[in-house]
């Protein structure tokens, strides 16, 4: 029998005891069990107490089968938190009505006013190039017929012209 909780015959000292002689290597336990989410812990070796005291009467009070008793309990307690917590949605707060974003378009107009801005800000040859290939959808072949120059002129130019754009992007604040 153990001696610190062989020899008690209140209820009330034996509990206290069991908490003070397991109640620390319990919640270190249960901490690696719940992901180190203290609070969770903390309430889980809380419940495993009061189901001790209210079970105390069944319980073999030897220090071995004590500690398995307890592991026991709070594993179930940690399983039946889990299941609880996935099989119910997180709960979240309504958003003010005020706050809700509501896509108007504005953003994609206001960007596409700032790129063509940044286009006519290109020298002739890149924002022919850029036109061609990327707003017209044509591949370096195409716009390279289409423009009378060859495709690895497109290339270069194409190059050096998305790289100039996101300059000019970059110092308006538009792009990283």
């Amino acid at each position: 029998m153990c001696p610190v909780l062989g020899h008690l015959d209140d209820m009330e000292h034996r509990i206290q005891a069991l908490y003070e002689q397991f109640g620390g290597p319990l919640l270190r336990h249960v901490r690696k069990t719940t992901g180190n989410d203290l609070q969770w812990a903390e309430d889980v070796v809380q419940e495993t107490m009061v189901r001790a005291w209210r079970h105390s009467d069944r319980l073999q009070w030897e220090p071995g089968l004590v500690w398995a008793w307890l592991l026991t309990v709070a594993r179930r307690i940690v399983i039946d938190g889990r299941r609880r917590r996935s099989a119910r949605p997180r709960e979240v707060e309504p958003p003010e009505a005020d706050t809700v974003p509501v896509p108007d378009g504005c953003d994609r107009a206001l960007s596409a006013i700032v790129v063509a801005d940044a286009l006519r800000s290109l020298s002739q040859e890149h924002r022919e190039v850029i036109e061609q290939t990327y707003l017209r959808d044509r591949t370096i072949s195409e716009a390279a017929e289409i423009l009378g120059i060859p495709p690895g002129t497109v290339k270069s130019r194409l190059y050096y012209g998305i790289r100039a754009l996101r300059g000019l992007l970059r110092d308006k604040g538009v792009a990283g």
